[in-house]
């Protein structure tokens, strides 16, 4: 069985539970850990206003899963790890429907073609009516799913805890094919990147620093690329997983792994176009002319998007178990682990505003649509916030 460890206080500390498992905070003596770099007063030159927040359910609690709301049509949806499933009007924070699916959710949630697809820590997949939570079907894979499920035309593409990736039915969800090629290590992060689809190819990162491209018919490879081939005299120092989900932009995809680099690669070939030495936990996100990354200290680093060269790293943020960075016009936003939102600028990573959701950790990245962005800590606080671009 897979073991799954959890990252606290910029990676600073790594702790491994017997079994499958994650690190829970009080686990650790506090003279072991890596202390967070301490806030300094901040004069924001972006105007940032708060224009909701609401508590939907226990969010991701004590799992170590990044759980990241979805946004379709005007609603935003979110889930819980006791089973809460909820649809949310994304300009009021009013709630559209709620509904407890009894089961342990960790993946998801994934949204497209009138669906809500869901994943469980005991393997289930559950399909709902996106417009009013009604159970459409449920399916099962061979292991928990903590990442979203993506949704794209007549499949459902699901990539399961033990490296594999199935496709189901949209309409019946009947198993349509599964790959089980990926290798997965004896130790691993929690959590895994989300599948993406690109044209006829389903884009899958692994556990063992590989991006593979599959083909979304059948589900055979069409290439693989490897991010990160690490040495060590420990498991823990030979980790090399991409946890962060991929960036697809045009014909490229960026993509981070733990112990490995930032790369850009040509999505219809895979072949490299340049990489950068970076080790993160993280998504990468894109701007115009840039490339945005979290390494394993939690600094904020800007990558040039033609050649990867640095532009700039932020480390006032150091160790403060930063979420994955997301653009919004000029600026940057990540979340970090006392519950602050950050907007760094592109230019030069300076911060322009801070914001403070909750007391808790925020994990998940946060979702932009335009001038909004909505964050979620690990407790269920959702919260949406307007800046004056």
């Amino acid at each position: 069985m897979k073991k799954s460890i959890y990252l606290l206080s910029g990676l600073a500390t790594l702790a491994l539970l017997g079994g499958c498992g994650w690190f829970k905070g009080n686990s650790t003596k506090r003279e072991n850990i890596t202390q967070p770099k301490e806030l300094v007063d901040l004069a924001p030159t972006l105007a940032v206003k708060e224009i909701w927040s609401r508590g939907i359910g226990k969010g991701a609690a004590k799992s170590g899963i990044r759980i990241t709301p979805a946004l379709r049509d005007g609603t935003l949806y979110t889930l819980g790890v006791d089973g809460e499933v909820t649809a949310i009007d994304a300009a009021s924070g009013k709630v559209r429907w709620n509904r407890d699916v009894k089961l342990k959710l960790a993946g998801g949630p994934g949204v497209g073609e009138g669906l809500l697809v869901v994943g469980g820590m005991d393997g289930d997949v559950l399909a709902l009516d996106a417009a009013n939570g009604g159970e459409r079907w449920r399916a099962r894979v061979s292991a928990e799913v903590v990442s979203a499920p993506a949704i794209d035309g007549s499949l459902v593409f699901v990539r399961s805890n033990d490296g594999r990736v199935f496709a189901f039915d949209t309409n019946d969800g009947k198993q349509r094919w599964v790959n089980d090629r990926a290798t997965v290590p004896l130790l691993s992060l929690r959590g895994s990147a989300s599948p993406r689809v690109a044209g006829d190819l389903v884009i899958n990162a692994t556990d063992a620093g590989k991006v593979m491209a599959l083909r979304a018919s059948d589900g055979a490879s069409a290439w693989e690329q490897t991010l990160a081939t690490v040495e060590g005299r420990t498991e823990v120092e030979r980790l090399n997983d991409i946890d962060g989900d991929l960036k697809i932009d045009g014909d490229v995809i960026y993509a981070a792994a733990y112990h490995g680099q930032v790369v850009a690669l040509h999505l219809a070939s895979g072949r490299q176009i340049w990489n950068r030495q970076l080790s993160s936990y993280t998504n990468v996100d894109v701007s115009a002319s840039q490339v945005y990354a979290v390494d394993d200290q939690s600094q904020v680093w800007a990558l040039d998007r033609t050649s990867g060269a640095s532009m700039w790293k932020q480390d006032a943020l150091q160790y403060r178990w930063l979420s994955g960075p997301a653009v919004q016009g000029d600026y940057v936003i990540v979340g970090d682990l006392e519950g602050y939102v950050h907007w760094l600028a592109i230019s030069d990573g300076k911060e322009a505003a801070r914001e403070r959701l909750s007391k808790n950790a925020i994990r998940a990245t946060p979702v932009v649509i335009g001038d909004t962005v909505y964050v979620v800590d690990v407790k269920g606080e959702l919260g949406a916030y307007r800046a004056q671009l």
